[in-house]
């Protein structure tokens, strides 16, 4: 809850509306007609959007990149933050589709193609080429070719550029319901040869009308990803996850605790005997389990940021499932992880600051800074090269110098005040770090492990659970961000989340026990390392999509891909490691508080 203290009326005003501007930002792709109602005759604002390869949906040209008929005037639509980050450049469409108003092979233009524009347009056709459109806020989308495949051979091919669209509108009183777009297969433009063609480019419209209510227009897009088939699916993923978790608990449950069990009665009636034995198990290294981790700075910044992470994370499913991120509303998705993470960077902040001096660490301000760029800056750095890959591409991933500038104010006049707010605050509320046990003045040494108790066989196994619970689910989110199937059932997707979390904790916790009954008391960065590995695990299936279950190919979708996937996954490791660590740190404490510690 957001709460405003000593705080006069203008500035309210002033915060209420920037909070105002920036949930106006969630909105998608909006017309020029605020409520949709339109007269007979009246233009319906239509859109054209982008082009390009089918596989590659990172990979998208200006509409007009294309030599289709141009307009007199093209008249560019102001987009919001969102948009602009999903690549979305909407500009004015050749088509004039007025509201029931039937149209027969009208003609846009006549126009003589040059070599070099066939040329473009049947390389256009060879990587199935796809347009999109928006027609009174509804996607419309459809290929501009065609490759006839009867000969065997590749230099046998012919290439087709369709040229009469058709375009079929559903409306309801005033309101425009459905659009589908087909092109006609009889009617083609021959690309095979670079040679001057001449080519007529026609459209069709035709209107119908339907009883289906303007509040329900959308739910066509939602629910092909709700089919039974496909829920059936989401429900074994579900009950693939709940398993694991069962046996897992069942696992802490009968053995883990009833292994503490024995060890609290051993400690507590046999210290006599126990201090004549051979001092081992987890009791006898209490002096040194909570011995500070090595790099505590960077350990603060660590959990800072996956904090920050976390909270971002639980706010986009607040968002999702009181329905704002609809189907083919992907710029709200953008604009909402761009406005969370500024605000909620005081978080990170003060997270980082009160555990870096809870740690007793003495500068402070460094420690901030490093919270400040330990997500930020490889995410700076990934941009920096894909955005230049975007320019020499000329594609519309590639950002313009205003919305940088945007997002360079965004952090400069909101992330960063925050985040010094969150710091200072961290830094006068900070409290001493609570250990049931006081720390021996040297630490003990660490008895010789075999080599599966390393960190790296642990970190292995520590992923490989809560990975597991997940990657059914994986597909249909991959599918979703990296192709063209919608994705809508967030509630599923929260279940899984969820799971994830109590797998991640339960898996740490174990490992923690083991470790730390073996007498190795450096289980600080351990935990953290094998709470975050899932990352690790989900990084290691994007290459098995990429090769395995997508047709993706090319530099810049393949640079895309593995460079926004290295930075997700990057921010799964630092937050899931910070869960780990956490419920790590509970169950030390309780173990530690649980016995007499001499």
């Amino acid at each position: 809850m957001i709460r405003y203290v000593m705080m006069g009326r203008r500035s309210r005003e002033a915060v209420l509306a920037v909070f105002l501007l920036l949930v106006s930002g969630l909105g998608g792709v909006r017309s020029d007609a605020a409520d949709h109602r339109y007269k007979e005759g009246e233009q319906v604002p239509l859109y054209a959007n982008k082009v390009g390869p089918f596989h590659n949906p990172s990979e998208t040209y200006r509409y007009f990149d294309l030599p289709f008929c141009t307009p007199d005037h093209v008249k560019e639509k102001k987009e919001a933050l969102g948009e602009v980050l999903n690549g979305d450049r909407l500009v004015s469409a050749p088509f004039k589709l007025d509201f029931i108003r039937n149209k027969e092979s009208e003609v846009v233009c006549k126009k003589k193609l040059t070599k070099e524009e066939v040329a473009q347009f049947r390389s256009a056709v060879m990587k199935d080429y796809y347009f999109q459109m928006y027609y009174d806020d509804l996607p419309i989308w459809g290929f501009i070719g065609k490759v006839d495949k009867e000969g065997k051979d590749p230099s046998e091919y012919k290439y087709f550029l369709y040229k009469h669209v058709h375009f079929d509108v559903f409306y309801n009183g005033d309101r425009v319901i459905e659009i589908n777009v087909r092109t006609d297969p009889n009617a083609l433009v021959d690309l095979t040869t670079d040679k001057e063609t001449n080519v007529e480019f026609l459209y069709s419209v035709k209107w119908k009308e339907t009883t289906t209510p303007f509040e329900k227009r959308m739910d066509k897009y939602s629910q092909s990803s709700s089919l039974p088939h496909h829920l059936e699916i989401h429900w074994f993923s579900i009950i693939n996850s709940c398993v694991t978790v069962l046996l897992l608990t069942g696992f802490l449950a009968t053995i883990l605790m009833r292994v503490l069990k024995n060890d609290f009665i051993k400690y507590a009636h046999d210290e006599e005997s126990a201090e004549d034995a051979e001092e081992t198990g987890w009791k006898y290294i209490h002096g040194d389990v909570f011995r500070y981790p090595k790099f505590k700075s960077l350990f603060a910044a660590a959990i800072g940021s996956g904090t920050q992470l976390f909270t971002l994370t639980v706010f986009i499913f607040v968002l999702a499932l009181v329905g704002v991120f609809y189907p083919y509303n992907r710029g709200a998705l953008f604009t909402a992880l761009v406005v969370i993470y500024a605000l909620t960077s005081g978080i990170a902040g003060y997270t980082a600051t009160s555990f870096y001096c809870q740690l007793e660490g003495m500068n402070w301000v460094r420690n901030l800074l490093l919270t400040g760029c330990l997500f930020c800056g490889p995410l700076f750095l990934t941009f920096c090269f894909l955005n230049t890959v975007a320019i020499v591409y000329t594609a519309t991933a590639a950002l313009p110098f205003g919305t940088i500038v945007v997002i360079a104010l965004i952090w400069t006049l909101v992330t960063s005040p925050l985040l010094v707010l969150g710091g200072i605050a961290g830094k006068n509320g900070k409290s001493e770090f609570q250990a049931p046990c006081r720390t021996t003045k040297y630490p003990r040494e660490i008895p010789p492990l075999p080599w599966y108790r390393s960190t790296i066989p642990q970190m292995a196994m520590a992923g490989f659970l809560p990975f597991s619970a997940i990657y059914i689910e994986l597909y249909y989110i991959f599918a979703s961000v990296w192709g063209h199937r919608i994705y809508t059932i967030y509630s599923i997707l929260f279940i899984v989340f969820i799971i994830l979390l109590i797998v991640t904790a339960f898996i740490t916790v174990a490992l923690t026990y083991f470790q730390l009954a073996a007498e190795d008391h450096e289980w600080w960065w351990r935990s953290f390392l094998c709470g975050g590995s899932t990352g690790l695990f989900i990084y290691a299936y994007c290459l098995y999509y990429y090769y395995a279950r997508s047709d993706m190919s090319g530099f810049m979708q393949t640079s895309f891909f593995f460079g926004y996937m290295a930075c997700i996954c990057y921010g799964f490791f630092l937050m899931l490691g910070s869960v780990g660590f956490r419920a790590a740190l509970l169950f030390v404490r309780h173990i530690y508080r649980s016995i007499k510690c001499e």
